[in-house]
């Protein structure tokens, strides 16, 4: 944690001195050396000064040991205040081949790190905290994607229909042979099974519906000859006899065209207590990049991905229900999403959706922003937007304190592996009759995957990103577009302040989150290219971490004494060393983050009475405003400085 450095000073004044005078040596020998050395020097003594940090902060880098680097996916702070960094595969189809599946747990107070054994292939799933602490993480990969030219073999989605009500369940193992009129033959993938067809009464008549079950194939020879580019009728070597003419599949067309990523359906828990995951019901799709988002009632919603083939979901969602670990289609419920769409608990059980979005969907579908009511699957799209078709890839957040109900959005580029960036902020308060966005200031430069943490004294971090799609060169900045701006968003003024640069290029895969010190850690990045823009970027595995500016202002308010649980609408006490300092008490969320999407911090104001060391606290009550679970209490004096925090649980 950083400390006032007052007898440092001293150390600073003597070690320039002596550099000078080791530049007056170099310089005789080589005057270009010498100036760049002096000029490095002068700058490191510049951003390490007290003057300095006090104003714009400081970064640093933190360079585990080689043997607990990973490719972090996924960040979630934990109760324990310790960090699980979710690799997976870690976007390394080595790794996934090789069945290597990893998570992190760095405990940023003593910097000590533990490798947990990680089940399946968690790189891209969900997440979501649960109000118990526990950390629920569902879907990730269940295959890689393929390109093009890697395809040998055609292959796509079957539909595999049973027309007869008493034939089934069947079971089609691995490797069922799926055969054309002309005999080109195809094997399946994974197992399924088909049941039986269903019998409904309809204008006084037995009507039978056949049952459809879908997937994949892949020719059993390779090369163009097994193509199908029209509908073919599929008979199953694994059905016999006469019910082949009530068990089949149709094939719209098998391709050689390229294979998107497929989802799994697996679903965990990880036990922040334990430090291991459990395993608990299958999701009732397979999610491949899908949103979690935790609602009023304690349950989770699980919205959007792709599925097992690789196809967008269609409108279908989810929900877990933590009493019984299990999942349910929420059939009241369907809308359709891009995936990793950003959606924000409001205070009143509505969920917002602020356009934001990471990697696949369509150009049109449900990527207008507005206020998903889950009561009745009303949407209200929200206008005003600057640059409405650049939402993919950006950042945003629900403002401090979420009393307010303003969500602020960051920078973007269009859909896929465009070239439009924008450097546009905006934002909406969600208490109007008719919310609409309204304009925010400019970044110094358009900017995709922008990192959003909220800070105690209610100010937003703005950090990282890249100008190009995964960090690619662009007009302005070739080579790789890596960004080391970051701004301090002030959401009473509405402005951007600049702060320190930070030294790792964060884009692609990058997560940035609230410690419970006041730090800010930021992870990963993953470039498509080097800097030079011609060789294959490197997944960044060093961690870095922001110290604000607040952190610099000694001495900070010391919370004595707080209670272990804080029930909405009751009241509390807390105890502090000098009560009569404090300005504010916020409750913030922690963080659970992928894909510069994080919908779990918010900050919540807590009122306040002060009474000699005592504060009396007024605890808000509504459950969409103060969701169950764990919360970092921070107290800031006057001049926004903060406490350590302390863990509470509001049940």
């Amino acid at each position: 944690m950083p400390r006032k450095p007052r007898a440092r000073l001293g150390y600073r004044v003597l070690r320039f001195v002596a550099v000078a005078a080791v530049l007056g040596v170099a310089a005789l020998i080589n005057i270009p050396l010498g100036v760049s050395f002096a000029r490095d020097q002068l700058l490191t003594w510049k951003l390490d000064s007290q003057s300095y940090k006090s104003r714009y902060g400081h970064w640093s880098t933190l360079v585990l040991p080689s043997q607990y680097r990973v490719n972090a996916i996924h960040a979630v702070l934990l109760r324990t205040g310790k960090v699980l960094i979710v690799a997976g595969s870690g976007n390394d189809r080595g790794n996934f081949d090789a069945r290597k599946f990893e998570s992190l747990l760095w405990d940023p107070a003593t910097d000590h790190y533990q490798l947990i054994p990680t089940p399946s292939d968690m790189f891209c799933g969900g997440h979501a905290v649960l109000p118990d602490g526990k950390v629920l993480i569902a879907g990730g990969t269940q295959r890689y994607e393929v390109l093009a030219a890697n395809v040998t073999r055609a292959a796509g989605v079957v539909t595999v229909k049973n027309e007869n009500p008493d034939l089934g369940p069947i079971v089609l193992p691995e490797g069922t042979r799926f055969v054309a009129p002309d005999g080109l033959a195809f094997r399946s993938t994974a197992t399924v099974e088909i049941t039986p067809a269903t019998q409904v009464v309809w204008g006084g008549h037995t009507v039978i519906v056949p049952s459809a079950t879908q997937t994949w194939v892949e020719a059993v020879n390779e090369g163009d000859a097994s193509v199908l580019t029209h509908e073919t009728h599929l008979a199953i070597d694994a059905v016999a006899g006469a019910a082949q003419h009530n068990v089949y599949a149709i094939a719209q067309s098998l391709t050689r065209a390229k294979q998107e990523y497929q989802g799994t359906n697996t679903s965990y828990l990880f036990d922040p207590i334990a430090e291991r995951y459990e395993r608990v019901s299958n999701l009732t799709l397979k999610r491949w990049y899908p949103t979690l988002v935790g609602l009023a009632d304690g349950r989770v919603l699980a919205v959007s991905g792709l599925d097992g083939f690789g196809q967008l979901i269609q409108g279908t969602n989810e929900i877990y229900d933590p009493a019984t670990k299990t999942w349910s289609v929420a059939p009241g419920l369907p809308r359709t999403f891009p995936t990793y769409p950003a959606l924000f608990l409001m205070a009143d059980g509505r969920l917002f959706y602020s356009g934001s979005n990471a990697g696949y969907g369509s150009t049109s579908v449900g990527r207008t922003p507005g206020i998903w009511n889950l009561a009745d699957n009303s949407f209200q799209p929200v206008s005003g937007l600057r640059d409405p078709t650049e939402t993919e890839t950006s950042g945003s957040v629900l403002l401090p304190p979420a009393q307010g109900q303003k969500v602020l959005i960051v920078g973007g580029g269009g859909v896929g592996q465009s070239p439009l960036s924008t450097s546009r902020t905006d934002v909406v308060d969600l208490t109007q009759s008719d919310p609409h966005f309204a304009p925010g200031p400019l970044l110094q430069a358009p900017t995709r995957y922008p990192g959003l943490v909220i800070t105690p004294d209610d100010d937003v971090l703005v950090s990282g990103g890249s100008e190009g799609y995964r960090g690619e060169g662009t007009a302005t900045r070739p080579g790789n577009s890596d960004l080391p701006y970051s701004y301090l968003y002030d959401p009473r003024a509405n402005t951007l302040t600049k702060v320190a640069d930070s030294h790792v290029g964060r884009d692609y895969h990058s997560e940035a989150l609230l410690l419970p010190d006041g730090r800010i850690a930021t992870f990963g990045g993953n470039p498509l290219y080097d800097s030079t823009g011609k060789r294959p970027g490197v997944f960044e595995q060093r961690i870095e971490i922001y110290s604000p500016p607040y952190l610099y202002h000694d001495p900070r308010p010391t919370i004595s004494n707080a209670p272990a649980e804080l029930p909405r609408g009751a009241p509390a006490s807390l105890t502090m060393s000098d009560a009569t300092s404090v300005a504010a008490v916020r409750l913030i969320r922690p963080s659970a983050v992928t894909h510069v999407t994080d919908v779990e911090q918010r900050s919540i104001a807590v009122g306040f009475t002060q009474h000699g060391r005592t504060l009396d606290l007024a605890v808000p009550g509504e459950p969409g405003l103060l969701p169950s679970g764990w919360y970092m209490l921070f107290v800031t004096d006057g001049r926004g400085t903060p406490s350590m925090s302390t863990w509470v649980q509001v049940p």
